[in-house]
Parts: C-alpha cells; sequence; structure tokens
C-alpha cells in the first residue's frame, strides 16, 4: 500500500507487463535450445529442445549385431528408450533453470499487496 491507503495500479501493471515479457523470453529461449542425451556409452544419442520434444535421434551402426537381429532390436529400443529419458531429464532441467527464477519471483506475490500471490 502507498501513503495513504492507494495501490499504485500503475507499478503493479508495470511489474506484472515485466514479468509477463520475462515469462515469454524464458518460453522462446527453452523452444530454441537443445539439450542430447545418450546410452549405450554413446551408441544412442536423443536430441530434445527445450520443451522436450524429441528432434533428432542418432543410432550408431555398432550398435547393430546382423547375425541376431531380434536381439538387436530389443537392445536398440531399450537403447533408444533410455537416451530419451536422459535427454528429457537434461530438458527438465533446463527448463527448472529458466523458469525457476519466474516462478520464484511470483511464489513471493506483488510487493504492496502482502498475502496476495503473483500473476
Amino acid at each position: 500500500m502507498e501513503p495513504g491507503g492507494q495501490l499504485n495500479i500503475q507499478h503493479l501493471l508495470e511489474q506484472a507487463q515485466r514479468m509477463q515479457a520475462q515469462l515469454m523470453s524464458a518460453q522462446q529461449e527453452l523452444a530454441e535450445a537443445e539439450v542430447t542425451g545418450t546410452s549405450g556409452g554413446g551408441l544412442v544419442t536423443a536430441t530434445v529442445n527445450g520443451q522436450g520434444e524429441v528432434t533428432k535421434l542418432v543410432i550408431d551402426p555398432k550398435a547393430i549385431d546382423v547375425d541376431d537381429p531380434a536381439e538387436t532390436a530389443e537392445t536398440v529400443a531399450d537403447l533408444v528408450l533410455a537416451a530419451i529419458r536422459d535427454a528429457e531429464r537434461a530438458a527438465a532441467e533446463l527448463q527448472r533453470q529458466k523458469m525457476g527464477p519466474l516462478a520464484e519471483g511470483l511464489a513471493g506475490g506483488l510487493p504492496g499487496l502482502p498475502g496476495l500471490p503473483g500473476m
């Protein structure tokens, strides 16, 4: 509250607009970012964007045993899943890094309005 009991609505609106701009910027950075995950000592590499969407998958030919196609298929499937999970973990960490400070700011509420959660 401002002296005299008046809220500075203009200040609150400016603060909300800054927070919205920061959020949009962080979301754009996440959409453009890429992280990778690997499995099998690098036999499989999965690339995901900062939002966790798989954008690329590379399987090293060394992962394939032509003498045992059934076993190879099962092994490659397991390695692909493990690489994707590793990449998703990295994407989640990136999301925490980019969005965490914004979430902390919102959790503190807006100055001048104790007890009122952020926007």
